[in-house]
């Protein structure tokens, strides 16, 4: 079983992509796999996302406990990066 952080990390970044890409229809099921993943095997709920100018900030609530983490805008948004400089591989 993964971190509940790594399980952020993929949540997040296949959400940007989904979000960006709303008729990917592999996006869509790639974002519901996480969804669940972070709702079914890590208790987590109400998550809050905020754009930061560096990092994304992630609230949440896990186990009833109020918990927050943040991660590089870079590294969250290089995959959206890629896909846009290169739509022919995606």
């Amino acid at each position: 079983m993964q971190s509940v952080q790594d399980a952020l990390y993929n949540w997040l970044t296949i959400k940007v992509i989904y979000e960006t890409r709303p008729s990917d229809e592999s996006a869509k099921e790639t974002y519901e796999l996480f969804d669940g993943i972070l709702k079914n095997d890590h208790g987590v709920r109400n998550v809050e996302i905020e754009v930061m100018e560096d990092f994304y900030l992630v609230k949440f609530i896990q186990n009833e406990k109020e918990r927050s983490t943040r991660f590089p805008v870079e590294m969250i948004d290089c995959f959206i990066d890629q896909i846009k400089m290169n739509p022919e591989r995606y």
